[in-house]
């Protein structure tokens, strides 16, 4: 899986999980007739956006993006579907390449975690999917957004 791949595959279930918070917001607050959209969607969004800013972090290190391109990366998951069109913006100024950190030593204290993330595969995976279960547990603690 190039940084592309997995960058693209991530922006757009985050977009998928914020299409059904919204479609569980109209449920509840314009329908009247559930919670049921908002408390899975919601969940659902959560996660994702969580495991978003995450692979964000990831190939943003990976890929040598700048601050501003990271930060900006990391933004596009609040308004509603700006992953996808982050995503697009930035594959057509070229930002992803292959996996830099598999095969190049690490020159960065930064690049050291995420360099171990990518050649360990299975245990990358299950570190990140910790993270995210820890964030997203962090963020359960803290409680909804405002108005939630």
């Amino acid at each position: 899986m190039t940084p592309q791949r997995l960058f693209r595959g991530v922006a757009v279930a985050e977009a998928v999980t914020w299409a059904l918070l919204l479609a569980g917001m109209f449920l509840k607050y314009v329908t009247e007739t559930t919670e049921l959209g908002v408390r899975v969607g919601g969940m659902l969004h959560g996660v994702v956006f969580v495991a978003y800013c995450v692979t964000t972090v990831v190939v943003a290190v990976d890929q040598r993006w700048t601050l501003r391109r990271s930060l900006l990366g990391l933004l596009a998951a609040v308004p509603p579907f700006v992953t996808v069109v982050f995503d697009v913006v930035v594959e057509r100024r070229g930002a992803f390449g292959p996996w830099r950190l598999t095969t190049a030593a690490p020159e960065r204290g930064v690049d050291r975690p995420v360099a171990w993330l990518l050649r360990n595969p299975l245990r990358g995976l299950l570190t990140a999917l910790a993270a995210v279960a820890v964030l997203t547990g962090l963020a359960l603690l803290v409680g909804p957004p405002v108005g939630g």
